[in-house]
């Protein structure tokens, strides 16, 4: 494999990983936490359709500038919107899963709905005009063999999402918040006990993992789709749930996984051009994605141990 296609193929991992690193950490706030979040999916589309619809309505006012404000709207947006699953889950102690069903089906059916509002009844937005664009990192670009590979071709939300997988790493593991998310999500009853706020850290996890989400949807469409219909997402939410899972709950073990998951997009990408898998049908490597995230769930979520409190309600007056 020339070093022109380890580019092309780095660069789409890249590419395609950011959205799915975005989300999968929004997964590991909640999850942790205590409340399963089944919602990504969810998330990520309303996400979605806040930025495409941000964009489409202010790119001639703020241009270039447009996609990263629809980004802070849509994590705000979304933010907001994951109080309807932190409600019925923590408060109102519904079903956490049925919760989540229930908000990917409210933010599909919701986004639909305002997109025919909005656009005179069309069933998907126009395309925006300004993107996330790819670019050139200056200097380390020019670097021999790592400039092409890493530095060459990338958005900047790529090396953001790779970022934040650190910083939240470090956030889960050496802050005061983080061991007290984790201590909900593993024992509420004790956390409760030396005065942790059991309700308020699930409340704070899954608004973050709203936000991370959103960010994730909103990633994927300013810099990949380019639009928004009820098929942008098409999965993604999901992909990076199973990304989560991959990396038993942590950040950088996350990372990893989301990684692997956008090799697996590049490859379907890029498969046409690479020696050995060119011939296969462009099908075949349309679900390769799926099939890998079937096949290292299978394999290794026997040996990953979910936090110990995860679904569970937690009713203090039962303690």
């Amino acid at each position: 494999m020339t070093i022109d296609l380890l580019s092309t193929v780095t660069s789409a991992t890249l590419y395609s990983a950011a959205p799915l690193i975005f989300a999968a950490l929004g997964g590991i706030f909640s999850e942790r936490s205590g409340v399963i979040q089944i919602g990504l999916e969810g998330f990520m589309v309303f996400g979605a359709f806040s930025g495409i619809v941000t964009t489409l309505l202010l790119e001639e006012q703020l241009g270039v500038v447009t996609p990263w404000f629809a980004l802070l709207l849509s994590a705000i947006v979304c933010g907001l919107f994951s109080l309807l699953h932190a409600t019925a889950a923590i408060t109102f102690k519904a079903d956490q899963v049925v919760t989540g069903v229930a908000v990917n089906m409210i933010a599909l059916g919701l986004s639909l709905f305002l997109v025919k509002q909005i656009f005179s009844g069309k069933g998907q937005t126009d395309f925006i005009s300004y993107r996330l664009n790819k670019i050139d990192v200056p200097f380390l670009s020019d670097i021999p063999v790592i400039g092409p590979l890493f530095f060459t071709s990338v958005p900047w939300t790529s090396y953001l999402a790779v970022f934040l997988a650190f910083f939240v790493w470090i956030v889960m593991t050496r802050t005061i918040f983080g061991l007290r998310l984790r201590a909900v999500g593993e024992h509420p009853g004790a956390a409760d006990t030396v005065g942790i706020n059991v309700v308020r850290m699930r409340y704070m996890g899954v608004i973050l993992s709203g936000v991370f989400a959103g960010v994730g949807g909103a990633v994927f469409a300013l810099s990949i789709s380019g639009n928004f219909s009820t098929i942008t997402i098409a999965g993604q939410g999901f992909l990076a749930l199973a990304a989560m899972i991959f990396g038993k709950w942590h950040p950088l073990g996350t990372l990893l996984a989301a990684l692997f998951f956008g090799f697996a997009q590049a490859l379907s990408i890029s498969g046409p051009y690479i020696p050995f898998i060119q011939d296969l049908p462009s099908v075949v490597l349309t679900i390769l994605p799926y099939i890998l995230t079937l096949v290292a769930l299978t394999g290794f979520s026997r040996r990953s141990a979910a936090p110990g409190a995860l679904g569970q309600a937690y009713d203090k007056e039962s303690r």
